[in-house]
Protein backbone atom coordinates (compact mmCIF):
# COMPACT_ATOMS: atom_id res chain seq x y z
CA UNK A 1 0.00 0.00 0.00
CA UNK A 2 1.44 3.37 -0.76
CA UNK A 3 1.74 5.56 1.68
CA UNK A 4 0.34 8.86 1.49
CA UNK A 5 2.52 12.43 2.28
CA UNK A 6 0.61 14.91 4.87
CA UNK A 7 2.11 18.35 3.80
CA UNK A 8 2.68 20.56 6.53
CA UNK A 9 0.33 22.37 7.85
CA UNK A 10 -1.25 25.61 5.68
CA UNK A 11 0.19 24.04 2.39
CA UNK A 12 -1.74 22.92 -0.44
CA UNK A 13 -1.71 18.90 -1.50
CA UNK A 14 -0.97 17.99 -4.85
CA UNK A 15 -1.49 14.64 -5.46
CA UNK A 16 1.92 12.69 -7.04
CA UNK A 17 0.46 11.81 -10.08
CA UNK A 18 0.11 15.48 -11.09
CA UNK A 19 3.41 16.32 -9.84
CA UNK A 20 4.83 13.70 -12.25
CA UNK A 21 2.61 14.91 -15.14
CA UNK A 22 3.84 18.65 -14.23
CA UNK A 23 7.24 17.88 -14.50
CA UNK A 24 7.00 15.77 -17.59
CA UNK A 25 4.90 18.61 -19.41
CA UNK A 26 7.51 21.30 -18.18
CA UNK A 27 9.63 22.72 -21.67
CA UNK A 28 13.01 21.70 -22.21
CA UNK A 29 15.27 25.38 -22.74
CA UNK A 30 16.30 24.92 -26.50
CA UNK A 31 20.19 25.07 -26.88
CA UNK A 32 21.85 27.99 -27.77
CA UNK A 33 22.63 28.29 -31.91
CA UNK A 34 25.95 27.95 -31.89
CA UNK A 35 27.97 30.10 -34.24
CA UNK A 36 31.23 30.46 -35.63
CA UNK A 37 33.35 32.76 -37.36
CA UNK A 38 31.60 32.26 -40.87
CA UNK A 39 28.65 32.39 -39.27
CA UNK A 40 28.74 35.90 -37.64
CA UNK A 41 30.48 37.08 -40.91
CA UNK A 42 27.44 36.13 -42.88
CA UNK A 43 24.56 37.70 -40.47
CA UNK A 44 27.21 41.33 -40.67
CA UNK A 45 27.28 41.07 -44.26
CA UNK A 46 23.80 40.69 -45.10
CA UNK A 47 22.91 43.35 -42.70
CA UNK A 48 26.14 45.55 -43.91
CA UNK A 49 24.65 44.72 -47.13
CA UNK A 50 21.15 45.21 -46.94
CA UNK A 51 21.52 48.84 -45.36
CA UNK A 52 24.21 49.76 -48.42
CA UNK A 53 21.31 48.93 -50.66
CA UNK A 54 18.98 50.60 -48.66
CA UNK A 55 16.46 48.06 -48.11
CA UNK A 56 14.26 47.55 -44.93
CA UNK A 57 13.98 43.88 -43.94
CA UNK A 58 10.33 43.85 -45.11
CA UNK A 59 11.97 44.75 -48.73
CA UNK A 60 14.44 42.00 -48.60
CA UNK A 61 11.89 39.87 -47.73
CA UNK A 62 10.36 40.44 -50.28
CA UNK A 63 13.00 39.99 -53.05
CA UNK A 64 13.52 37.10 -51.35
CA UNK A 65 10.07 35.49 -52.08
CA UNK A 66 10.17 36.73 -55.49
CA UNK A 67 13.55 35.01 -55.94
CA UNK A 68 11.62 31.86 -54.88
CA UNK A 69 13.42 31.38 -51.45
CA UNK A 70 11.06 32.97 -49.10
CA UNK A 71 12.72 34.19 -45.70
CA UNK A 72 10.22 36.11 -43.84
CA UNK A 73 11.50 39.58 -42.06
CA UNK A 74 11.24 38.25 -38.65
CA UNK A 75 13.61 35.74 -40.15
CA UNK A 76 15.64 38.06 -41.42
CA UNK A 77 15.81 40.14 -38.70
CA UNK A 78 16.60 37.27 -36.76
CA UNK A 79 19.54 36.09 -39.41
CA UNK A 80 21.56 39.61 -38.77
CA UNK A 81 20.84 39.22 -35.71
CA UNK A 82 22.39 35.71 -35.25
CA UNK A 83 19.24 33.84 -34.09
CA UNK A 84 18.96 32.02 -36.91
CA UNK A 85 21.63 29.74 -38.97
CA UNK A 86 21.56 30.49 -42.68
CA UNK A 87 21.37 26.88 -44.85
CA UNK A 88 23.42 27.16 -48.37
CA UNK A 89 20.19 27.97 -50.23
CA UNK A 90 19.29 30.45 -47.77
CA UNK A 91 23.16 31.89 -48.83
CA UNK A 92 23.02 31.76 -52.58
CA UNK A 93 19.81 33.86 -52.20
CA UNK A 94 20.69 35.92 -49.97
CA UNK A 95 24.02 36.51 -52.94
CA UNK A 96 21.88 36.92 -55.73
CA UNK A 97 19.52 39.39 -54.44
CA UNK A 98 22.02 41.43 -52.64
CA UNK A 99 23.71 41.57 -55.83
CA UNK A 100 27.20 39.93 -54.54
CA UNK A 101 29.15 36.49 -54.55
CA UNK A 102 28.57 34.00 -51.74
CA UNK A 103 32.42 34.73 -50.69
CA UNK A 104 31.45 38.37 -50.16
CA UNK A 105 28.79 36.71 -47.73
CA UNK A 106 31.54 34.36 -46.26
CA UNK A 107 34.61 36.49 -45.51
CA UNK A 108 34.37 40.26 -43.81
CA UNK A 109 35.20 43.11 -46.06
CA UNK A 110 39.08 43.13 -45.58
CA UNK A 111 41.84 42.20 -47.40
CA UNK A 112 44.66 44.42 -46.35
CA UNK A 113 48.11 42.66 -46.61
CA UNK A 114 48.89 43.38 -42.53
CA UNK A 115 45.48 41.73 -41.25
CA UNK A 116 43.75 38.49 -40.81
CA UNK A 117 40.26 37.16 -41.23
CA UNK A 118 38.96 34.26 -38.94
CA UNK A 119 37.56 31.41 -40.82
CA UNK A 120 35.39 28.46 -39.87
CA UNK A 121 38.15 25.46 -39.68
CA UNK A 122 40.92 27.33 -40.46
CA UNK A 123 40.97 29.94 -37.53
CA UNK A 124 42.98 33.12 -38.22
CA UNK A 125 44.55 33.03 -41.85
CA UNK A 126 45.88 36.19 -43.55
CA UNK A 127 43.41 37.83 -45.20
CA UNK A 128 44.40 37.99 -48.93
CA UNK A 129 44.86 34.40 -48.47
CA UNK A 130 41.20 34.13 -47.28
CA UNK A 131 40.16 36.06 -50.11
CA UNK A 132 41.85 34.57 -52.74
CA UNK A 133 40.34 30.85 -51.38
CA UNK A 134 36.98 32.63 -51.69
CA UNK A 135 37.18 33.46 -54.79
CA UNK A 136 39.02 30.10 -56.27
CA UNK A 137 42.29 30.92 -57.22
CA UNK A 138 44.84 29.45 -55.17
CA UNK A 139 43.78 26.77 -51.47
CA UNK A 140 43.79 28.24 -48.15
CA UNK A 141 46.94 27.62 -46.26
CA UNK A 142 46.22 27.35 -42.91
CA UNK A 143 49.03 28.60 -40.40
CA UNK A 144 50.33 25.67 -38.13
CA UNK A 145 48.61 22.79 -40.07
CA UNK A 146 51.96 20.76 -42.02
CA UNK A 147 49.88 18.68 -44.45
CA UNK A 148 47.88 21.49 -47.01
CA UNK A 149 46.48 20.92 -49.85
CA UNK A 150 48.31 20.77 -53.20
CA UNK A 151 48.25 23.37 -55.93
CA UNK A 152 47.22 21.09 -58.82
CA UNK A 153 45.08 18.91 -56.72
CA UNK A 154 43.28 22.08 -55.98
CA UNK A 155 42.72 22.52 -59.70
CA UNK A 156 41.71 19.22 -60.33
CA UNK A 157 39.34 18.92 -57.33
CA UNK A 158 38.13 22.32 -57.12
CA UNK A 159 37.84 24.06 -60.46
CA UNK A 160 36.11 23.24 -63.32
CA UNK A 161 37.91 22.12 -66.32
CA UNK A 162 37.79 24.42 -68.51
CA UNK A 163 38.60 26.88 -65.78
CA UNK A 164 41.66 24.32 -65.18
CA UNK A 165 42.88 24.11 -68.32
CA UNK A 166 43.21 28.11 -68.91
CA UNK A 167 45.28 28.22 -65.50
CA UNK A 168 47.88 25.93 -66.28
CA UNK A 169 47.98 27.28 -70.26
CA UNK A 170 51.02 29.64 -70.10
CA UNK A 171 48.91 32.50 -70.70
CA UNK A 172 46.90 31.66 -67.54
CA UNK A 173 50.07 31.38 -65.37
CA UNK A 174 51.36 34.45 -67.03
CA UNK A 175 48.32 36.66 -65.97
CA UNK A 176 48.28 35.01 -62.92
CA UNK A 177 52.27 36.31 -62.09
CA UNK A 178 50.75 39.57 -63.18
CA UNK A 179 47.95 39.97 -61.32
CA UNK A 180 50.01 39.05 -57.98
CA UNK A 181 52.71 41.16 -58.48
CA UNK A 182 50.12 44.61 -59.22
CA UNK A 183 48.11 44.16 -56.46
CA UNK A 184 50.95 43.34 -54.17
CA UNK A 185 51.99 47.12 -55.35
CA UNK A 186 48.91 48.66 -55.01
CA UNK A 187 48.54 47.47 -51.59
CA UNK A 188 51.74 48.72 -50.17
CA UNK A 189 51.00 51.91 -51.45
CA UNK A 190 47.50 51.99 -50.71
CA UNK A 191 48.11 51.44 -46.99
CA UNK A 192 51.22 53.21 -46.76
CA UNK A 193 53.29 49.91 -46.07
CA UNK A 194 56.50 51.57 -48.22
CA UNK A 195 59.68 48.94 -48.56
CA UNK A 196 62.64 49.98 -49.14
CA UNK A 197 63.91 51.70 -52.20
CA UNK A 198 65.79 48.92 -53.93
CA UNK A 199 62.90 46.65 -52.79
CA UNK A 200 60.14 48.36 -54.62
CA UNK A 201 62.63 48.38 -57.77
CA UNK A 202 62.96 45.00 -57.48
CA UNK A 203 59.22 44.20 -57.30
CA UNK A 204 58.71 46.84 -60.30
CA UNK A 205 61.30 44.81 -62.34
CA UNK A 206 59.71 41.76 -61.31
CA UNK A 207 56.01 43.09 -62.52
CA UNK A 208 57.47 44.53 -65.76
CA UNK A 209 58.89 41.11 -66.43
CA UNK A 210 55.65 39.73 -65.73
CA UNK A 211 54.19 41.75 -68.49
CA UNK A 212 56.70 41.05 -71.23
CA UNK A 213 56.21 37.36 -70.53
CA UNK A 214 52.47 38.08 -70.96
CA UNK A 215 52.53 39.77 -73.80
CA UNK A 216 54.74 37.21 -75.42
CA UNK A 217 52.21 34.48 -74.65
CA UNK A 218 49.55 36.57 -75.58
CA UNK A 219 51.53 36.95 -79.14
CA UNK A 220 51.64 33.05 -78.82
CA UNK A 221 48.31 32.62 -78.31
CA UNK A 222 47.15 34.51 -80.95
CA UNK A 223 49.44 33.01 -83.68
CA UNK A 224 47.95 29.25 -82.74
CA UNK A 225 44.83 30.92 -83.34
CA UNK A 226 45.93 32.29 -86.43
CA UNK A 227 47.05 28.76 -87.75
CA UNK A 228 44.48 27.17 -86.69
CA UNK A 229 41.82 29.35 -88.69
CA UNK A 230 44.14 29.02 -91.74
CA UNK A 231 43.87 24.74 -91.11
CA UNK A 232 40.33 24.78 -90.66
CA UNK A 233 39.99 27.05 -93.70
CA UNK A 234 42.04 24.72 -95.78
CA UNK A 235 40.34 21.67 -95.03
CA UNK A 236 36.87 23.15 -96.12
CA UNK A 237 38.76 23.99 -99.24
CA UNK A 238 39.36 20.03 -99.79
CA UNK A 239 36.35 19.01 -98.57
CA UNK A 240 34.26 20.58 -100.92
CA UNK A 241 36.21 19.53 -103.73
CA UNK A 242 35.75 16.48 -102.95
CA UNK A 243 31.88 16.29 -103.53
Amino acid sequence: MTQMTVPPRGEKWTPPHTLLLMTAEKPRPRPATQYGDTAKSVAQNVLRLRKRRDMSIYQLSAALRDAGRPITPAAVGKIEREQRQVTVDDLAALAVVLGVSPGALLLPPNDRLDSSIAVTGAGKVPAQDAWDWAEGRRPLKVPGRAEQVDPLEYLVNGVPPEQRRFRQHPVGRALEAVTDDVKIMHARLRYHLFSHPERADRLAERTRQAVERLAAEVDRLAGDLANGADQQAEGGRDGAGLD
